[in-house]
């Protein structure tokens, strides 16, 4: 049974419909992160649940009760902010113990809640210091350790990466990564960035305009996107979107250049020849010849002109350009291409995913 679940939430506000039915499902000890772009409707949803906006129709269940008219500080939720909200005239202590204390916790059995907290998160050293007196990072890390001395039900996160650097960003994904594991707390996340929604998730909702685009595991989202926008918000670089014509032999990409490449049967099996169809495939599935995947099955050589090389350290993104299309691969590092020359490309079509371009949405 379903630890959380969101059934059929809508919002209004004015004339202006923010959310358009939305339903998911949470199992306990999951890790939920909401992902899109700004303004499509997570931070209201984020909102809803918690309880600071009200939905227009709709109902939030929690471990089985209803929640939905229930004010806030009687939903056992704690919400980690964006912008940390940490009393500036009170120690990291006293902050992290104030809800203890709001609920009439004794002093012995706060410090003990309170040592706990900040041996997990690492800042027993910080202790005694005022928020001013913190980083970014050690700030945000008492936020956590305020919601997490409440044991409650569901955490919420609402970006709570956002203000910190990009060094800093990794270090505290990584710790609310091992707070997870280590806790097993039922989480949901609000975030626009795919790197931490891959990275973070044990289930990604993508939203745009207000409604769910896929509810999937990290791999799911990645490998096998529902639609176009999917396909393209969730990855850096994004995946690459080949128009092509389905042939008899597969489909036939690249326009005069006319490049077949074979794909599953079962995607083009029922599609009659001519029609158009765009053919998805990520960077790393597009690579030099030498670190070209051995065992695939359907593999297709691609002549094209450098026009982009993006060394990275560990990878070099190579941008091709034939016949007007352009698309991206990641060879080896240490690969010696410039711009200007012809370059041979290896494309793994065991890993292409088909769109319809009419409807956007993934066929097979």
């Amino acid at each position: 049974m379903s630890f959380l679940e969101i059934r059929n939430i809508r919002k209004k506000i004015g004339n202006v419909e923010i959310l358009k039915g939305i339903d998911i499902e949470l199992e306990k000890g999951g890790f939920l992160v909401l992902v899109g772009p700004s303004g499509c409707g997570k931070s209201t949803l984020l909102n809803a649940i918690a309880g600071l906006l009200p939905p227009s129709s709709g109902d939030i269940v929690i471990d089985g009760q209803v929640v939905t008219d229930l004010h806030p500080s009687k939903r056992d939720i704690a919400m980690v902010f964006q912008s940390y909200a940490l009393y500036p005239n009170m120690t990291v202590e006293e902050n992290i113990a104030f809800a203890l204390e709001m609920r009439g916790v004794d002093k012995a059995e706060r410090a003990k809640a309170v040592a706990q907290v900040a041996k997990t998160l690492q800042i027993e050293h910080l202790l005694t210091r005022r928020p001013s007196q913190l980083s970014g990072g050690q700030r945000q890390r008492v936020a956590m350790g305020r919601a997490l001395v409440r044991k409650p039900r569901v955490f919420l996160f609402d970006e709570p990466l956002s203000n910190l650097d990009a060094k800093l960003r990794v270090e505290v994904r990584a710790e609310i990564k091992a707070l997870h594991q280590n806790t097993h707390a039922t989480i949901v996340y609000v975030t626009h960035d795919q790197i931490e929604a891959m990275t973070l998730a044990t289930k990604i909702v993508v939203l745009k305009e207000g409604m769910v685009q896929q509810v999937g595991t990290p791999a799911e989202i990645y490998n096998r996107p529902a639609n176009l926008f999917v396909a393209d918000f969730m990855g850096s670089p994004a995946m690459n979107m080949l128009k092509g014509t389905v042939v008899a032999g597969g489909i036939s990409l690249f326009g005069a250049k006319g490049v077949t490449v074979k794909v599953p049967p079962s995607v083009t099996a029922s599609l009659p020849e001519g029609k158009q169809v765009i053919l998805g495939l990520r960077p790393e599935a597009i690579s030099d010849e030498g670190s070209a995947d051995a065992a695939a099955s359907a593999k297709a050589d691609v002549e094209a002109e450098v026009t982009i090389v993006e060394p990275t350290g560990s990878d070099t993104f190579v941008t091709g350009k034939l016949d007007g299309t352009m698309f991206t691969g990641r060879a080896r590092a240490e690969t010696a291409v410039t711009p200007g020359q012809t370059f041979h490309f290896v494309f793994n079509l065991d890993k292409a995913v088909v769109f319809d371009p009419e409807t956007g949405n993934r066929m097979g």
